[in-house]
């Protein structure tokens, strides 16, 4: 029996005066799915994802994510999803393991669940020795690294990440899509915005939004073929240029 999806996105808009910045988009995102979310900077991305985290109210359409009604149910989607920014959701002032209890805290979690989930996570990231280090003093890698780990604290549904890579090195960035893998493998949905066309290789499915507008959503090989490209450097280029 087939499951509902994670992500149900049905004619979606948001309009910012005269100004159609998301233009009645519709797609559905699958439990457990890596699925990229591509588009030249001012596409739509981030206000689609604001969206989908019951940031930003809809002008118009609806999207249901986790099972709950982004118009009506903000609240609810926001206790069952996760969500790091381009800016890291991080508080520089505080410790690694300060920022898991205050994150934990807000998401409900007891003294105990916070404890022994932050202690995995910090194992799992090698920061263990890092716990008490001010995230002021920690290399950028590891801040994005920390980020996705908080974001992930309460064991969501899906993980919303607005371009998490940016910025730094092949060797973090590889380490990072590591850990959305390993996330994805135990059902957790990654929804993702990046700039780097080689990680929208890693992606199960991708999106292409140009102009507020979907143009199309399909596999990284599907895409390859449908467009006759090499790569998906040439695939965003050619959509994006309307080709």
């Amino acid at each position: 029996m087939k499951s509902d999806p994670s992500i149900k996105v049905e004619n979606l808009t948001r309009e910012f005066g005269d100004f159609t910045a998301v233009d009645q988009i519709s797609f559905e995102v699958r439990k457990g799915e890596v699925f990229g979310f591509l588009g030249a900077n001012g596409a739509g991305k981030t206000t689609v994802i604001r969206m989908l985290c019951g940031l930003l109210t809809p002008t118009s359409g609806n999207a249901i994510v986790a099972g709950y009604n982004v118009r009506s149910e903000p609240d609810k989607v926001k206790k069952h999803i996760g969500y790091m920014s381009q800016k890291f959701s991080l508080y520089e002032d505080l410790t690694v393991y300060e920022n898991f209890r205050f994150y934990g805290g807000i998401y409900g979690l007891s003294v105990n669940e916070l404890r022994n989930k932050a202690n995995i996570l910090l194992e799992r990231l090698n920061l263990k020795s890092e716990k008490n280090e001010m995230v002021s003093s920690l290399p950028l890698g590891w801040k994005q690294k920390l980020a996705f780990a908080v974001a992930s604290v309460h064991e969501p549904e899906i993980v919303f990440l607005d371009e998490p890579t940016s910025g730094v090195d092949p060797v973090t960035r590889r380490q990072f899509w590591d850990m959305i893998y390993e996330a994805a493998h135990f059902g957790t949905t990654m929804f993702i915005t990046t700039h780097y066309m080689e990680e929208a290789e890693y992606c199960n499915r991708i999106s292409i939004i140009v102009d507020g507008k979907i143009q199309t959503i399909d596999t990284p090989p599907n895409l390859r073929k449908k467009f006759e490209a090499g790569s998906m450097d040439e695939v965003f280029i050619r959509i994006a240029r309307g080709q």
